[in-house]
């Protein structure tokens, strides 16, 4: 069995590691038929920081084919993908070692061009995160979500509220009305989360192995973490002079009192866009600022490291969002919405968007507030799960 896994995001090759680990020990079972997989890497984020590192920190085998897409508009960006993906299918079917499904992750770029692509030629496709909703059609990843969803043969849906908006999507666990090559049905699998699957599987390799919260002086939970990366936010001077206006007079005590030490791994997008859009005053404020740490990004030991021990997480990251869940740590959310919506339906996170005076009124709420985590993601062999059903598919006639 032969299977083609896709990423191009660095939180797509996190969430691929878990699959790799659950074929790993499928293949290292006694009669069972074998799995290769191929891990193509679009090239989507290209950055070493935000791509290479993460091959070497997690125990991934590099990827087989790198399309080296890189940066670009949305339709480019994409149409390069496509392009590629569809090639390398091809050429496969061509020399006799068709794959028998196509892996897919999440909302990215990445994903949509995987979806058409195998689907326009008739390869399964097997969606991981399917059935999020932010509701919300201006948000690009929304878009991607909706339409890999209507072309997976396969909807693998983290939480219970994923699988309650498939349903009222119209999508049922055994879809009699969806019908793909070979007479295939579409399915509907809630999974768990692949996310908490690593989260839970490499928290103790990241306290032995990263040395962050010591290098910067932190004490732990007396810190909060930043991470502010969607576009939304960085190409709006009036978003983002809001959320940094917000977290000065946090770090400063400003907002309950109490300095505060802050934490802000910086994506190359919003470290290059700082001096475009905040004013010269708010950049002497931020550069003078001894409580606001500005630094590189991260790796993924570090970040699990920073989410776990931080008092608080403050982002617009749906991935950093919930990983902090995982790690009982409570989150202000700089979106208008998200498709992590039973996080804040148990009170662990409160939606502010880039409004200053809510990102406030958030901190002062969370703050030392007694918050319950229920187990909302699974038990920690999602992954597992996933591999089963695909092999089960690919397996049927």
């Amino acid at each position: 069995m032969k299977l083609l896994t896709i990423i191009g995001a660095r939180p797509q090759i996190i969430k691929a590691a878990a699959f790799s680990r659950a074929v790993i020990t499928w293949n290292n079972e006694e009669n069972r038929e074998f799995i290769e997989e191929i891990i193509l890497h679009t090239g989507q984020h290209y950055d070493d920081n935000m791509s290479a590192v993460f091959f070497n920190e997690l125990g991934i085998p590099n990827p087989d084919i790198n399309l080296h897409v890189g940066s670009g508009s949305h339709g480019l960006q994409t149409a390069k993908m496509i392009e590629g993906i569809e090639n390398v299918l091809i050429k496969a079917k061509i020399d006799g070692s068709a794959f028998d499904g196509v892996v897919l992750y999440g909302d990215t770029n990445s994903t949509l061009a995987g979806a058409i692509a195998a689907s326009k030629i008739h390869v399964p496709v097997f969606h991981i995160e399917a059935g999020l909703r932010s509701w919300n059609m201006a948000m690009p990843e929304e878009i991607n979500r909706i339409v890999c969803d209507q072309l997976s043969s396969i909807l693998f849906t983290p939480t219970t509220k994923g699988m309650e908006n498939l349903i009222h999507a119209g999508f049922c666990k055994d879809s009699e009305k969806v019908h793909f090559a070979n007479g295939k049905k579409q399915y509907v699998v809630q999974s768990g989360d692949v996310m908490y699957d690593n989260a839970m599987y490499f928290v103790s390799m990241a306290e032995e192995k990263s040395d962050i919260i010591e290098q910067l002086g932190l004490m732990p939970k007396h810190f909060v973490l930043v991470t502010i990366h969607r576009p939304a936010n960085t190409d709006s001077a009036e978003n983002l002079t809001s959320i940094f206006n917000a977290l000065l007079d946090i770090a400063e005590g400003k907002a309950n009192g109490e300095q505060t030490k802050i934490v802000l791994p910086l994506h190359p997008r919003t470290r290059k866009l700082l001096p475009e859009k905040l004013s010269s005053k708010l950049m002497q404020r931020l550069n003078s600022c001894k409580n606001l740490l500005l630094i590189e990004p991260v790796s993924f030991f570090e970040i699990i490291r920073l989410e776990k021990h931080a008092q608080m997480v403050m982002t617009d990251s749906g991935g950093v969002q919930k990983e902090a869940f995982f790690f009982e740590t409570p989150s202000v959310i700089f979106r208008p919405e998200t498709e992590w919506v039973e996080i804040v339906e148990t009170g662990a996170g409160i939606l502010t968007n880039a409004d200053y005076n809510r990102i406030i009124t958030a901190y002062q709420t969370l703050y030392n507030k007694p918050i319950h985590f229920p187990p909302l993601y699974g038990d920690t062999h999602a992954a597992e799960k996933i591999l089963k059903h695909i092999v089960n598919y690919c397996s049927s006639k």
